[in-house]
């Protein structure tokens, strides 16, 4: 079996380490940057390095940036399997189901707060989990062959869904945090953090070192979802204000008690 990896940034060659680390599969690789790319061929990660022969693998990853993925999945031939690992899906599976044959949305569920090929990690999927995203339009065979492949490069978990409800999902539990991180870390008084930190503020701040690229492109393309969990969390956040302004210890305690419960709930639905 030989899978394709299109772009060997953080995920790419994450997913090519994996493979060779893991299994006894072949990797082709492509990254338009032809230092990475000959650093992986010198290095074992990939085993040729063209996107003719990429294509040609059995599951092809397209690693790109969504308008990135979009225009390479339509503008190329596949021989079997190409997925997109886009953190949307909505919008390119508009532009690519049903037009383009053997297409699956996947999205590991795993990355760190930086970015290119020296970040990849063979075991970065360890313990992840994996999103496939299918629609009307999607090979059930296909959807099986790659539930079957994830647990070869460390995946425990495969949850398959619609784009929509992955799109609506993911605006809460990636793409918010994302968001808050960022603003949070804008606060004049970040500056004099030095000596008054521990663990929740390295929590808080350590997302916010994004690929602005990216992650703009992530926020725009999933808008309607992220914005109205923005203005959910507005919402909470006032109430907060609210009642620390006021000095209504309870209201409160009411508040951060239905925080903890809801922590509580959620810790459980892991078990």
């Amino acid at each position: 079996m030989q899978i394709g990896v299109i772009g060997l940034g953080l995920i790419g060659s994450s997913i090519a380490r994996a493979v060779k680390k893991h299994t006894d599969f072949k990797v082709a690789g492509f990254d338009i940057d032809q230092p990475v790319l000959n650093t992986a061929l010198e290095q074992g990660v990939v085993d040729s390095g063209n996107a003719e022969d990429a294509c040609a693998s059995d599951v092809v990853f397209v690693c790109l940036f969504p308008e990135a993925a979009v225009e390479f999945i339509s503008s190329h031939t596949f021989a079997h399997i190409v997925c997109d690992v886009c953190g949307v899906k909505g919008f390119v599976s508009e532009q690519l189901s049903g037009r383009v044959p053997g297409y699956v949305g996947v999205h590991p569920m795993a990355g760190r707060e930086i970015s290119g090929y020296y970040a990849g990690d063979a075991d970065l999927f360890l313990g992840a989990s994996l999103i496939i995203t299918a629609d009307g339009n999607t090979n059930k065979e296909y959807v099986q062959r790659i539930k079957e492949f994830a647990p070869a490069i460390g995946f425990e978990r495969v949850v398959v869904t619609t784009p929509e409800k992955h799109d609506r999902i993911i605006a809460y539990t990636s793409q918010l945090a994302h968001v808050v991180s960022s603003s949070y870390v804008k606060s004049d008084t970040a500056m004099d953090y030095v000596g008054f930190s521990a663990g929740s503020f390295s929590d808080l701040t350590r997302v916010a070192r994004l690929d602005p690229q990216m992650w703009a492109q992530l926020f725009l393309e999933n808008s309607e979802n992220l914005s109205e969990e923005i203005d959910t969390l507005v919402g909470h956040l006032l109430e907060y204000k609210k009642a620390i302004a006021e000095g209504n210890r309870q209201e409160l305690l009411l508040l951060l008690s239905q925080g903890r419960e809801r922590k509580d709930l959620l810790d459980k639905l892991k078990e």
